[in-house]
């Protein structure tokens, strides 16, 4: 249900807990995305040591030291977090297909309460379905490191639950930088996402019910 429409040209990394959709060309990923269950949040699985190449992935890829000195954090798009539940979800949630340069205080504050929020849903839903993943638009901030990865804009993240029935959705947007992004602020609905990125999220929905829940962007809706 979480998964975007595929492009002919997209490199699809399919790992434990989550799937990327990988740029090789940006080295960060287009977009992650993942199912999250009540049942899996109780998970003990202690955060990963480190970050490293996905060796498995014979292309180019971001390294470590792309990201040294940088004054860029390196952010989970799928959050370690939400992967306790497994050592192999865990462990490749650390692969640098999975991150992109980001903001520290975007990367602890306003993206991390996002994050937690997410963790809040999926214990009160029972499941929710995430897509997230950064957005390039004039690309102010250029590269880093040797292999020249790209520093988004901004990040995306969508959010889908279904209750019997129904289905809701809701989505976010935020800068790249230090500005303070209060999560109610930054909603917006899954149609601008799509519109601002180029991108077909929650394509596996029935197109009836998709024209109708992806409208939507009600805060009260999920944030209460």
């Amino acid at each position: 249900m979480e998964l975007p429409a595929v492009r002919k040209t997209d490199v699809i990394l399919v790992y434990h807990g989550f799937v990327v959709c990988y740029n090789t060309t940006r080295l960060i990923p287009d977009w992650v995305a993942y199912e999250l269950t009540a049942e899996e949040l109780s998970g003990e699985v202690p955060r990963a040591r480190g970050f490293s190449m996905d060796l498995d992935y014979k292309a180019p890829q971001a390294m470590r030291e792309d990201y040294s000195y940088s004054g860029w954090d390196k952010g989970h798009m799928a959050p370690s977090a939400d992967m306790k539940w497994s050592q192999v979800a865990m462990n490749e949630s650390f692969y640098l297909t999975n991150i992109c340069p980001q903001d520290p205080v975007l990367n602890g504050r306003d993206w991390h309460t996002l994050e937690k929020y997410v963790r809040g849903w999926a214990s009160k839903y029972g499941s929710v379905w995430v897509v997230c993943g950064p957005y390039v638009t004039v690309n102010a901030s250029g590269t880093i490191g040797e292999r020249k990865v790209t520093v988004p804009d901004g990040f995306f993240k969508a959010v889908l639950r279904r209750e019997g029935k129904e289905w809701h959705s809701i989505a976010f947007l935020f800068t790249n930088d230090s500005s303070k992004q209060p999560v109610r602020d930054a909603v917006v609905s899954v149609n601008e996402v799509e519109a601002f990125t180029g991108l077909d999220l929650f394509t596996n929905l029935k197109r009836r019910i998709e024209e109708k829940v992806e409208s939507q962007a009600d805060w009260e809706d999920w944030g209460r």
